[in-house]
């Protein structure tokens, strides 16, 4: 009996245990989903707008230039203020533009480019506030020189490459099994571990 009502705590115990577990685990739940809730309450989205794509850049954007540029344009849609304007090449060295911040809101914006060294190609990256106060980002490249190509080519190849070299993130290789080819050779046969003659075993009996 004692053996039984301790058999009887355990289980008891046990239950309680994994009642816990669920509890912590809803609870990790309700608290992780609030918490993106709340993340996507405050997130905002890349351009609600539409101003991003009815920005015209100078350089137009993916274009090919003889020179390069002296000066970048953006004609928006609307007022707005320009928060960030960034120039980088395609290895991410960036380039000293000296953008200072105006709060003056504009629908048209030019900024002036220092002497630019060769390069595949650029990317300009700008972020303006929209009139009631949208953060909207955006932007465009350009390449210049007698060998440029555009850039959107130059991405492509690179991609490419990358894949060829260290293949597709989106395939999942299996490796095949073995194989061993076996030419001109007779099959191996095995002899079982034992035998039963069952005539004999008859003859045995009769006698």
């Amino acid at each position: 009996m004692e053996c039984i009502s301790t058999l009887s705590q355990r289980v008891k115990d046990l239950k309680t245990d994994i009642k816990l577990q669920v509890a912590l685990m809803g609870l990790a739940l309700i608290l992780s989903g609030g918490s993106a809730a709340q993340h996507a309450m405050h997130s905002q989205p890349a351009d609600i707008t539409g101003i991003a794509a009815k920005t015209e850049t100078i350089p137009n954007d993916d274009s090919v230039l003889d020179l390069a540029p002296n000066e970048l344009r953006f004609a928006f849609p609307s007022q707005v203020r320009l928060v960030k304007l960034t120039l980088r090449n395609e290895s991410r060295d960036w380039i000293d533009i000296s953008f200072r911040y105006d709060p003056e809101a504009a629908d048209r914006f030019e900024w002036d480019l220092p002497v630019l060294p060769m390069a595949t190609y650029y990317t300009a990256d700008w972020a303006i506030l929209s009139e009631n106060d949208q953060l909207v980002r955006g932007s465009f490249s350009f390449a210049f020189g007698p060998r440029a190509e555009p850039p959107s080519l130059t991405r492509e190849a690179e991609e490419m490459l990358m894949q060829m070299r260290h293949g597709d993130p989106s395939i999942r290789e299996v490796a095949s099994p073995r194989t061993q080819i076996i030419i001109d050779r007779d099959p191996p046969t095995f002899d079982p571990p034992f035998t039963i003659d069952l005539d004999e075993q008859k003859l045995n009996r009769n006698q």
